[in-house]
Parts: C-alpha cells; sequence; structure tokens
C-alpha cells in the first residue's frame, strides 16, 4: 500500500465555486488527507474557500497530493473532478 500519492492535472476550466465544491465533496469520502497545489501555494481539498484562494484558471496545471491509507484513491477521486471541471 503506497501512503501517499501525486497527480499533476492541467485545469479544463478555472477552479471557481462549483468545481470546489466538487473537489471538496469527493474528498470527504476519504481518511487521506488530500491538498491541491498551484503556483507555489497549496490549499486543503477539504476547503473550497481555500482552493478557490489558489487562483488557477483554466489552462492551469495543478498537482493533487494525498497522504494516508487510501491515498492512491483520494488523490485519483479528486484528480477526476478536477478533469471535468467546468
Amino acid at each position: 500500500m503506497n501512503p501517499s500519492s501525486e497527480i499533476t492535472v492541467v485545469l479544463p476550466a478555472a477552479l471557481h465555486a462549483r468545481p470546489a465544491g466538487a473537489v471538496v465533496r469527493a474528498a470527504a469520502g476519504f481518511e487521506a488527507s488530500v491538498e491541491v497545489r498551484h503556483d507555489g501555494r497549496t490549499a486543503s481539498a477539504r476547503s473550497a474557500l481555500r482552493l478557490m484562494s489558489l487562483g488557477a484558471g483554466a489552462g492551469s496545471t495543478v498537482v493533487v497530493a494525498a497522504a494516508g491509507v487510501d491515498a492512491d484513491d483520494a488523490a485519483a477521486a479528486v484528480a477526476a473532478v478536477l478533469r471535468e471541471a467546468s
């Protein structure tokens, strides 16, 4: 079992309220702590406000990092939401 996981995602749309909320819902289903990193800043995937404060726009590259028992699944679920953001 891998205790941590990182996935790089290019956002199809800006990380605004709707996709940030979807990320929070996705992260809530896992024990792992999940963070989204952009341009030298980090936000918990459990805080929509912090995610929006990253200022990640359409075409931005973000890194999803997770640590914990189910890190691989948590990172994959958050990354999937980000890839489909609109």
